[in-house]
């Protein structure tokens, strides 16, 4: 290739991974002087790439918003990064993306040089991203979320407007909700929406994949400041009704208690002697099985079912190291 479709090239790129870029600028990264970046901004030009130039101490080459670049480039690390990427979306629970994440990864592999493309089918075919299980999940296993109703909240959100959809609790009859979106949240290998229900006029957090006809009102909202999604979420998981209570103080401090428990469990407050965990279960011996797991000590403050609880699952565990095959 000539050394000037080289530096066209090269233009092309700082475009693209610029929103803007000034004449000076690239200039001193091309080292070429102001005339002859001028000249090859023509060259592009002429092939129909359309690039405009803002005049003045804050101006600039900039491409037309919305034009699609043929061919994308990357560099060796960025091509890896999105390889990385596309392993990733399959983890994160969307019905609809395993055919576009094949067909992206063979569009990719299939431009790439032969020592990259290498590098990226070693990584595709032996890194595995081992994704956190749901140990805290009460309920069965979830039908994927959409990324039609992921896309539709997202730019909802985005546009701080207020939109309809179609719910279906866990155990009832699905129902229409009018819904200020101020968030979503992918936490334990479930999306969630986080906002103003406005039938309940009360923050509320919503399961994408019992989500379906999303579209938007005409009504806007505005946000609270400082709106924290996820933090919203730990909280109501966290604090969700259940029928049996539970106190434990843990003899470790906040930072492992969290690490190793989650925010998710139930509220943990640091005390003289540890972090007491007071919180709500559905089983006791669900609650006993995640007290064995645990790196530190830990006192049973109540109730006496699961103290219950916790000597079945040590006999279950000294049974267990007992046994010979």
């Amino acid at each position: 290739m000539s050394k000037p479709a080289i530096k066209a090239l090269s233009i092309l790129e700082l475009l693209q991974s610029q929103r803007q870029i000034s004449g000076a600028d690239m200039s001193e990264r091309l080292s070429i002087d102001r005339r002859t970046l001028r000249r090859y901004i023509a060259m592009l030009e002429e092939l129909g790439i359309p690039i405009t130039a803002e005049r003045g101490r804050y101006g600039g080459y900039m491409l037309v918003p919305g034009f699609k670049l043929p061919p994308l480039m990357f560099t060796n690390d960025e091509a890896s990064a999105v390889a990385l990427g596309l392993m990733a979306v399959r983890s994160l629970r969307l019905a609809d993306t395993a055919p576009s994440v094949a067909s992206a990864q063979a569009k990719l592999e299939r431009v790439m040089p032969p020592a990259l493309q290498g590098s990226v089918q070693a990584l595709r075919e032996t890194a595995v991203l081992d994704t956190p299980e749901q140990r805290w999940s009460y309920s069965g296993a979830a039908r994927p979320a959409l990324t039609g109703e992921l896309t539709a909240l997202a730019l909802a959100a985005q546009t701080q407007h207020r939109v309809r959809f179609r719910y279906t609790p866990q155990d009832g009859e699905a129902m229409q909700r009018e819904f200020d979106p101020y968030g979503l949240v992918f936490s334990h290998t479930r999306w969630y929406v986080v906002g103003m229900c406005r039938l309940r006029l009360a923050i509320r957090s919503f399961r994408l994949d019992r989500i379906a006809e999303v579209c938007e009102t005409g009504a806007v909202f505005d946000k609270p400041d400082s709106f924290d999604a996820a933090a919203q979420l730990q909280h109501a998981m966290a604090t969700l009704p259940r029928p049996l209570p539970v106190q434990v103080l843990l003899h470790t401090d906040l930072a492992s208690a969290a690490r190793e428990v989650g925010r998710y469990i139930g509220p943990l407050t640091e005390v003289e002697g540890g972090v007491r965990l007071k919180t709500t279960t559905t089983s006791y011996s669900w609650f006993a099985r995640l007290l064995a797991s645990m790196n530190f000590d830990f006192t049973i403050e109540g109730p006496e079912e699961l103290r219950d609880a916790v000597r079945q699952e040590a006999r279950r565990l000294a049974r267990l190291a007992e046994y010979q095959a």
